[in-house]
Order: structure tokens, then sequence, then C-alpha cells
């Protein structure tokens, strides 16, 4: 058997300042230059449909008033988690099309949902070439959710948007890894001092992307599963400008494909997102097909043959106290409600002669988030860039 992927667009705007006083950013335009390249047929995906966001209106917000659009952000979240989780529940595996960053709200309610259903702890992989972690701890103020996503889904910041559902935080300090920072991240020192596993660029070309893949992983031994958050971004500007920031002393489309097919092969793995493209940086469509190049290759081994669904670990053990230097104390564990019966997920490592009946019509159960709801390195001569 394979796996499938359902490719669900969100193509929201909605976290990130306008381009200019009287324009509105271009991010909201990616699903459709991607699809326009044959996404959905290379990966002989599902298509899960669009869910569309309100309207972008920044109005009179004024720094000081919080994040702009957050009461429409926090509905889109809660909207966009509904679909994730029923992607989820149907066996498949989510490749969300944003839209800006603040999709990454949507993706870790519906993660911490599935985690309350298991009675386990959901991981994040964020492949990201900023690390967002703004918020109002460590920023003079707040703005623009695109800026701030890693601070609000790890807890930081106004409630409406950090506390969805009463759910706080989404994940865990320790059960985060970041990728791909620049050397120089505003606040690398702050993910430093949460406890926060990082691994920047210069960090992640030392060691290949490959194996920093497999590190990754191994960093979230004890989550019954995990999530990826890709911004674009991560990419050096010399081979892909078209996103909203472009920053220096990023990595290369072929170290991008092989750190996701590194990160994507496994059943441990729930789905990914990608983020940040914005069309309006690519009048001739070349980056976009370049960026469908890498997700097809990839996302190969989620559809190779005798790939399986979705599968989570058991539940690891209660995760330490914060360090010293964390001034913000972690939350409870989280309790496994007793009203979910236990969903059919996996207690032994998965080996090699996993059958198609062992995994049954749906690894997680019939609706189980509905419920919960109350190495080879890359060849330098592709890249582009120089990689030494």
């Amino acid at each position: 058997m394979m796996r499938r992927i359902a490719v669900l667009d969100a193509p929201t705007n909605l976290g990130l300042r306008p381009p200019t006083a009287s324009s509105v950013p271009g991010c909201g335009k990616a699903p459709g230059a991607l699809r326009d390249h044959g996404l959905l047929a290379r990966l002989r995906a599902r298509d899960a449909g669009c869910l569309t966001p309100p309207r972008y209106d920044p109005g009179d917000w004024r720094p000081g008033d919080g994040v702009c659009h957050a009461p429409e952000i926090s509905a889109y979240s809660v909207a966009l988690a509904d679909r994730i989780g029923s992607i989820i529940d149907r066996g498949e595996f989510p490749l969300v099309l944003g839209g800006d960053c603040s999709v990454l709200l949507g993706s870790a309610l519906a993660m911490h949902r599935l985690g309350e259903a298991v009675g386990g702890r959901i991981g994040l992989v964020f492949v990201d070439g900023h690390s967002d972690f703004r918020h109002p701890g460590n920023a003079s103020y707040v703005g623009a959710a695109a800026g701030e996503d890693l601070a609000l889904v790890t807890g930081r910041g106004q409630p409406d948007l950090a506390a969805i559902e009463g759910r706080r935080p989404y994940f865990r300090d320790i059960d985060v890894v970041v990728l791909g920072i620049r050397a120089q991240d505003e606040y690398r020192l702050d993910l430093q001092a949460a406890g926060i596993t990082t691994r920047p660029v210069p960090a992640l070309r030392a060691e290949g992307a490959a194996r920093t893949a497999q590190w990754a992983h191994e960093q979230l031994v004890d989550c019954a599963g995990y999530w990826v958050h890709v911004d674009v971004d991560v990419l050096d500007p010399a081979v892909m400008p078209a996103v909203d920031a472009p920053d220096p002393g990023g990595i290369a489309f072929a170290e991008l494909e092989i750190l996701l097919a590194g990160l994507v092969d496994t059943p441990h793995c729930l789905g990914v997102e990608l983020t940040v493209f914005d069309p309006d940086y690519d009048p001739d469509g070349a980056y976009a097909a370049e960026i469908v190049n890498t997700v097809v290759a990839g996302l190969a081994p989620v559809v190779a043959p005798g790939a399986v669904p979705p599968r989570l670990l058991p539940a690891g053990p209660v995760a330490p106290a914060p360090r010293a230097a964390d001034s913000r104390p972690e939350p409870e564990p989280l309790p496994a409600p007793a009203a979910v019966p236990a969903p059919a997920v996996a207690v032994e490592p998965i080996g090699p002669d996993l059958t198609d009946d062992d995994l049954g019509d749906d690894p997680l159960g019939p609706g189980l988030l509905r419920r919960a709801s109350a190495g080879d390195e890359p060849d330098p001569a592709r890249s582009g860039i120089d990689i030494a």
C-alpha cells in the first residue's frame, strides 16, 4: 500500500503587514501558482479543497494594538484545524499550502487536539529562515502573526491566538526543533534560553541535510508524532527571492529536498505545511516550478510503495522541568480524556514486514480529531549558491 497525500489550500495573508499602504501581500496566490505547475497530479494527491480566509483589512491598526487581524486569524485557525483533522482521520497525509506563516496556528491546534486524544505529545519541526519568535516578552510591540508564529504556538502572546480553545501551549518548548534560521537570528538567544533545540544554517550545512533530518527526528523521540512547518524563505534569495523577507545565508533547493525527504520518511511525520511563497515576485513562474520540483521529490517517501499511513508512537515520559534560564513555567502534562476511546495507534516500532492488515482502514480511529475538539548531500552544481 502507499500513503495518500491530501492537498489543502490555506491562502491567507492575515499574518503579514501590507507591502504598501494600498496593497495586499501576494502569498495568498501561492496555492494556485503551485497547482498550476501540476503539483497535485505529480503527487497523485487528493484535492482537499481550499479554506477561504477572511478579508485582509488592517483598518486603523497601530503598534501597541496587539496582533493585527487577531480575531480573524483565530477563527481561521479553528476552521483550518478542523480541516486538517478530517484529513488525518481519513488516514491521509496533509500537505497544507499557505499563505503566510500564521497557518501554523491552525496546524498547531490540530496537533494539540490529536495529542490530547492519544494521551501523548506532538512535536514540531520548524524549517524557516527566521525564528518568528517575537513576543511581548522580548519586543516593544507585536503586530504581524507571521513573524510571531513560533512564539504563539509555544504559548507566548495574547490568549486569543496563543490559547485557542483553552489550549496553551500547542507545542512545548522541548518538543520543538528549529532548522535553517540564519546564524545571527535576532531571537537566537531567546530560543536557547527557552530550551528550544535549533540548528542554524551553518550547522545544518556542516552536518548535511540528511543527517540533520535524522537528528531532528531523534530530538522528538519522546513525542507521539510530529508536524513539519516549511517556510520557503529558508532558501537563499540567490535561488529563491520570491518571499516577503528575503535574507542571505539560506540553503539551496537540493538541500531542502533532502531535508524534507528525511523528515517525512517515517509514519510518525503527520503532515507538512508550506508557507510564504509570493507569486507577485515570480512573474514567469520559474520559482513556482522549482518549488514544485522540490516538494514532489521531497515528499516521494510518503507515496513510495510500502509507505504506511500516519501512526503514532506511545506517549513518552513526562517532560522534565524547564531550564533555569526559562522564566516561563511549563504547563501541566496533557491528560488523556477518559471519554475518548483508545485509538488504534502503534505501540511498537514499525518494522519492514508491516502489512495492510496491521493498519486497518483508519489507523487513527474514526473521527479522532473531531472527538478531541470538544544520506546523500546535494550537488553544488544544482544549488546555484556556494555551499562551501
